[in-house]
């Protein structure tokens, strides 16, 4: 008998170890079907000259383990500078409830500003001129649901003058025609302002409110005996910066030899004298971080704002045809060399 109950009892100890391995394998196999946390994030964007800065971000997030298609789907939207489509998107990227919204240059973060508020959604810029801005508190604490990469404005224009100064120390009129309404101009003129009063240069100004009036006063330039200025110096605005209103501003610099200096890389292929401004790749790259720590629980506003460094390209061809001398410290200063 008691060899009979001691079977029985192996009997239940075996079927015990064998229900209990059938539940722990099913609660493995539970755990290990546990998908990983797949992050939707919008891009809010202008295009244009800016596209670089979404690439440049979208492959520094790759390199910090945010694989597009396996564990972060991005959602690109372009508004091309309209400002009731900007907003329309960005709404559309609220109404999708997406886990962060990263937007460049400046319009497209006013409208994911506007269409995030009273919401939980978090925004990473890219390019935004934070001075002058009630977007932010401050570049060391922004606040609310938004930090991001700042657009360095005021120490590029100051810079730009500077540098002309010193290739062409005889320049004492700097022509700046510009759109008087665009939210970078106050910053810039400020800054160009203090700095053509330290430099002995008279700044040109020719405020406008549409792209053809700076093409007006060009032309009515070009037919005086006296251009009135000595050279061009592009400003932070559409105006400047579209292919058309560089082209416009190029023919004339060509045409009556006196240089121009851009802001943008493109524009020192196109015939600047030099430019300096920032990488647009790089600008990108920077918000990458920022946007890891706000996907890994850190509150937007608490993470400080960056400012990236500037960059330098000079057009070695042109500074030849306009008779100018590059000083030595500038060349090894330089970036990139067009030779």
């Amino acid at each position: 008998m008691k060899s009979n109950h001691n079977h029985k009892n192996g009997i239940r100890t075996g079927w015990l170890i064998f229900i209990g391995g059938v539940v722990l394998s099913l609660l493995l196999s539970g755990c290990g079907a546990r998908q990983p946390k797949v992050y939707h994030v919008g891009i809010l964007n202008d295009g244009g000259n800016f596209a670089a800065i979404g690439d440049g971000f979208k492959a520094k997030m790759t390199t910090l383990g945010y694989i597009e298609g396996q564990n972060i789907v991005y959602d690109m939207q372009n508004a091309n500078a309209d400002p009731a489509q900007e907003q329309r998107l960005a709404q559309q990227l609220v109404d999708e409830k997406v886990d962060l919204i990263m937007t460049f240059p400046i319009p497209p973060t006013v409208a994911a500003n506007r269409a995030t508020q009273g919401t939980n959604i978090p925004v990473v810029f890219a390019y935004y001129q934070v001075e002058g801005s009630n977007l932010v508190k401050s570049v060391r604490e922004p606040g609310g649901n938004m930090t991001g990469v700042r657009y360095p404005g005021p120490e590029l224009m100051s810079r730009r003058l500077d540098l002309l100064h010193q290739i062409a120390p005889q320049i004492k009129r700097v022509w700046i025609g510009y759109d008087k309404n665009s939210p970078n101009i106050a910053f810039a003129l400020e800054a160009l302002h203090t700095a053509a009063s330290s430099l002995g240069i008279t700044l040109v100004e020719v405020p406008a409110t549409a792209e053809g009036e700076l093409g007006a006063d060009l032309a009515a330039r070009s037919s005086s005996a006296d251009l009135g200025l000595d050279a061009i110096l592009t400003m932070p605005d559409s105006f400047n910066t579209s292919p058309t209103g560089f082209a416009m501003l190029n023919k004339f610099a060509t045409e009556h030899n006196v240089p121009l200096v851009g802001g943008l890389a493109s524009q020192a292929d196109q015939g600047a004298l030099f430019i300096n401004g920032t990488d647009f790749g790089n600008v990108g790259a920077l918000a990458a971080p920022l946007a890891d720590k706000v996907l890994r629980g850190t509150q937007a506003g608490t993470i400080p704002v960056v400012t990236p460094e500037q960059t330098l390209i000079i057009n070695y061809k042109v500074a030849q045809r306009l008779g100018l001398t590059i000083p030595d410290g500038l060349l090894r200063q330089a970036n990139k060399i067009i030779r």
